[in-house]
């Protein structure tokens, strides 16, 4: 039978992770604090994995990680999930001069950015760019 890895939360401490829990910004974020306020209650973690629908290896995961880090160590850091292949900040002046020369014809703006920049996207992916990029002009 495993040891029970319980974290000792003071008062602030536990007053953080349940605000984390309550109003977390995305649902992981929620159950990670959870997994930590349920270890610290004295639970398994196999137990603690049932309730937050995590495995145990990963509660055990977040909760060294909350002791190494604090309540930061349960965000998830920046840089995850695949990149953007059009780029707002790089890509939007080339887009925008293409769209006024091809006014009315997307596909056609589309097909010169690809040969223009050498990359490609999806009809969906450059409409949601350029959707964005209108939002961003107000217009």
């Amino acid at each position: 039978m495993g040891r029970v890895n319980t974290p000792t939360l003071d008062d602030a401490q536990k007053a953080e992770l349940i605000q984390g829990y309550k109003n977390g910004p995305s649902h992981c974020y929620r159950m990670r604090c959870r997994s930590v306020l349920l270890k610290a209650e004295g639970r398994k973690s196999k137990e603690v994995g049932l309730l937050t629908e995590m495995c145990h290896i990963s509660v055990n995961s977040w909760l060294s990680r909350y002791k190494k880090e604090g309540i930061e160590g349960l965000k998830t850091r920046p840089g995850r999930g695949r990149k953007p292949i059009l780029k707002k900040d790089e890509d939007d002046a080339d887009v925008l001069r293409l769209v006024k020369e091809n006014r009315q014809r997307a596909e056609v703006a589309k097909a010169e950015w690809e040969a223009e920049s050498g990359r490609s996207v999806s009809h969906p992916s450059f409409r949601r760019f350029l959707k964005s990029l209108a939002e961003g002009t107000g217009g």
